[in-house]
């Protein structure tokens, strides 16, 4: 991955914890930084089937979930599967669609599974969405709404490569032969046993403390007017675990809590109307204030 997406090792190592810790990804950044090319190499890496949905702001939630026909032969209505049916989806620049088409993705991502004329059909397992998004000043986008925001696990971003980096990427091969050439690391079983070592990872009494900590100081913040919820903390102590996985540990340290926090609750945050601080400054404060619990 990191021969792929030059310079961004903390981003990738988030995506495999987000990935492990059974949640879904939001990626923020500008166009052409590198946020289509992860999500190529992690379905590469991972040998996922792989389905990538440029989102435009004419598309239809049918476009993505797929759509019934009836089928004169048969004299009944066949379900044509539309391409939300991978194990890995790239929802590329999610939020130049409107708001309803955006909607299409919430049962998906919260049960894997879609609902059509009343009828339900399972999404392959494992179901990972990647999504990605313009900064909400660029012309053409529609803000995802935060109940939207917050069934994605993660948030990163990729910012611009560091001058080696960059002068790198710029005297190599071009990227999408670099993704041709990828091979799988891991089988699609050899991933449910990561997920299920990941859920095993020991979180003690003092670290369920520091994560408890963390969600009540979201709520009692003077420049937050939302903090986190229930399901935040889930989601933190989750990939935190998946985290201390990654780093070769059964159990997790308050630093794998640290290095997952931004990323987990910075969109879910809203700060107050009078607050100028972004939800990403509010998130780092958090960190700062609230003590580590021994």
């Amino acid at each position: 991955m990191n021969r792929v997406v030059l310079g961004k090792a903390a981003p990738v190592r988030l995506a495999f914890a987000c990935i492990l810790a059974g949640g879904h990804l939001l990626i923020e950044d500008l166009p052409g930084v590198g946020k289509t090319t992860l999500a190529h190499a992690l379905a590469a890496t991972l040998d996922l089937s792989f389905q990538r949905i440029q989102f435009t702001s004419d598309m239809l939630p049918s476009d993505i979930i797929g759509v019934s026909v009836y089928e004169r032969e048969s004299g009944a209505f066949k379900f044509h599967p539309g391409p939300l049916f991978a194990q890995l989806v790239l929802a590329d620049e999610i939020n130049r669609a409107t708001p309803k088409t955006q909607s299409a993705l919430l049962e998906a991502m919260a049960e894997a599974q879609i609902t059509v004329d009343g009828a339900t059909h399972k999404l392959p397992a494992p179901f990972f969405v990647v999504a990605t998004q313009n900064p909400v000043e660029l012309a053409g986008t529609y803000p995802l709404p935060d109940s939207q925001l917050d069934r994605f696990m993660l948030r990163i971003g990729l910012d611009y490569p560091d001058p080696a980096a960059e002068r790198a990427l710029l005297a190599s091969t071009d990227r999408r032969e670099l993704l041709a050439q990828l091979t799988p690391c891991l089988s699609t079983a050899q991933l449910a046993q990561l997920r299920s070592a990941a859920t095993a990872v020991l979180a003690s009494p003092a670290l369920i403390d520091y994560v408890q900590a963390l969600l009540a100081a979201s709520r009692t913040h003077a420049q937050i007017r939302v903090g986190l919820s229930p399901r935040a903390g889930l989601a933190l102590l989750a990939a935190a675990r998946a985290y201390a996985l990654l780093e070769g540990r059964a159990y997790c340290v308050p630093e794998d809590v640290q290095a997952v926090f931004p990323g987990i609750a910075a969109h879910r945050l809203i700060p107050s109307a009078s607050s100028s601080a972004s939800r990403d400054r509010l998130a780092s404060d958090l960190l700062a204030k609230v003590p580590v619990r021994n």
